[in-house]
């Protein structure tokens, strides 16, 4: 019976002991509830209750806009359709550059795997770098794949021997083709053409083009020629929408 006795005593002593470690559970989750009413933030571990922690935003990709940002798109008006003459007479206020920035062109076309050349005529006041090809870069390729031109122009007879380099130039879009306009049996009066010409292209996987029509510092008629020009070597019938930007500056939807 001794043992019958202390065996009952330790049984109720140790669900006294539950009941007090409820008890305490109890409270400390109706404090914490009444709390997070008041505005107080509740901790994120109770005791034998889990919790949700909340997920991390990632703000990687969020830049705050500066106030001159803010001050150039305050003067666009972005439910409106502007005219070239508008539009160009806007780049220039918005451009908050200290520079003299680019008047970029983003058009949305019907296609994809469109590319070609036009030459601009007042250029885009932009030093390019042209290259013809010969044996001695060819050798030069070889031995050292860097490349310090912007455009490579090569005669037929050339286009053999350029396929020893075609993994350095095909993947940069620099081989010479005759879709570019860079393949000439005259190639040095080509490179003279091409100093104020623009080469454009679809994206990859997108049927977008961006190209370069010249500085803000250009005079409005001299933006307009050199965007008509381009507009006429893409195909005005392939060009659903156009943008006019800055190169810091907002972008400018334009009547097509």
């Amino acid at each position: 019976m001794g043992d019958t006795e202390t065996e009952e005593a330790a049984r109720k002593k140790a669900e006294a002991k539950r009941e007090q470690k409820k008890a305490r559970t109890s409270k400390t989750v109706n404090q914490l509830t009444s709390e997070s009413v008041t505005g107080k933030e509740a901790p994120t571990d109770l005791p034998g209750q889990k919790v949700k922690k909340k997920a991390k935003v990632d703000n990687k990709y969020t830049f705050p806009k500066g106030k001159n940002y803010i001050a150039a798109v305050s003067l666009v008006d972005k439910s409106k359709t502007y005219s070239l003459a508008e539009a160009i007479s806007l780049v220039k206020k918005t451009s908050y550059s200290h520079f003299d920035g680019s008047v970029e062109l983003h058009l949305n076309v019907s296609d994809k795997g469109l590319r070609g050349t036009v030459a601009l005529p007042h250029g885009t006041g932009k030093q390019i770098t042209i290259a013809t090809a010969s044996d001695e870069l060819i050798n030069r390729l070889i031995v050292s794949p860097k490349i310090d031109f912007d455009i490579l122009v090569a005669s037929p007879d050339m286009m053999p021997k350029l396929a020893k380099v075609a993994k350095i130039l095909g993947p940069r879009g620099l081989m010479p083709n005759p879709k570019t306009n860079t393949i000439s049996d005259n190639p040095s009066q080509l490179v003279k053409i091409l100093q104020s010409s623009v080469s454009w292209k679809t994206q990859t996987d997108f049927p977008i083009i961006h190209a370069v029509i010249g500085k803000v510092s250009f005079d409005d008629n001299k933006l307009e020629e050199n965007y008509q020009a381009l507009i006429k070597s893409i195909g005005k019938d392939k060009v659903k929408s156009a943008f006019l930007k800055a190169t810091m500056g907002p972008s400018i939807r334009l009547q097509v």
